[in-house]
């Protein structure tokens, strides 16, 4: 029969090697994360080498997670863990989004649905920052490009009608993106109607050019209304 005392020290034995498993998730979780950051912000400086060999590291980071917690799935499924692959979904879509390759899907990154669909929607948030970066450099195209994929992953993950429970909060990342996306929507339109403006007053400066070299007496008739336009 078992004494109280060896019964008890199984007990604490499994708590102790639970606990060195927690705190050995937590260290490559904290690394994970920072290398996901660090990939991220090389993404937006188009620093695409150092993005990649980032986000090598940061694929062995999230593989070393998950084979830490094999035996401590309650560990695996816990917040700080899931938070850290969701954020290895991220970096790895935004790297793709913005490196112009196919997007990865869950089990190539080795990651659950829930944190796969946080990460995407995550992703889409970040492509603001690129798209804003290019309206500052009057790539509005690029920008108008971007754009659609975020309206697109919008799109789908608005359709995701699961508990919370068990998309990870989902919906409450897809209403963070919406406000993100419609934001940048208005920034794109407002950037796209600018584009428009100067392309009529470089048409308009044209026509004055074109005029005042055929008959300078004639440039006051070609700003009147209805004016036919020139090459």
């Amino acid at each position: 029969m078992n004494s109280i005392e060896s019964v008890v020290a199984r007990a604490l034995a499994e708590i102790e090697a639970c606990h060195t498993a927690r705190e050995h998730a937590l260290t490559l979780a904290r690394a994970l994360t920072r290398q996901c950051a660090n990939t991220i912000r090389a993404v937006h400086r188009r620093e695409f080498a150092e993005a990649a060999a980032l986000l090598t590291e940061a694929g062995a980071s999230a593989r070393a997670l998950r084979e830490s917690l094999a035996d401590h799935p309650d560990l695996l499924y816990a917040g700080y863990s899931q938070d850290a692959l969701k954020e290895y979904a991220e970096a790895a879509l935004v790297y793709a989004f913005l490196h112009g390759d196919p997007p990865p899907d869950a089990p190539s990154l080795g990651v659950d649905a829930a944190a796969y669909l946080n990460g995407l929607a995550e992703a889409a948030s970040e492509l603001r920052r690129a798209i804003l970066d290019s309206l500052r450099t009057g790539a509005t195209e690029r920008g108008i490009e971007l754009l659609s994929v975020m309206e697109d992953v919008y799109s789908l993950l608005i359709t995701v009608d699961y508990p919370e429970a068990v998309t990870g909060g989902l919906r409450r990342t897809t209403d963070a993106l919406r406000a993100v996306l419609e934001r940048t929507r208005g920034d794109v339109t407002a950037a796209i109607r600018q584009d428009q403006l100067i392309m009529a007053l470089e048409r308009f400066e044209r026509r004055l050019d074109w005029h005042a070299a055929v008959d300078p007496d004639s440039v006051g008739d070609a700003v009147s209304p209805g004016q036919a336009g020139v090459p």
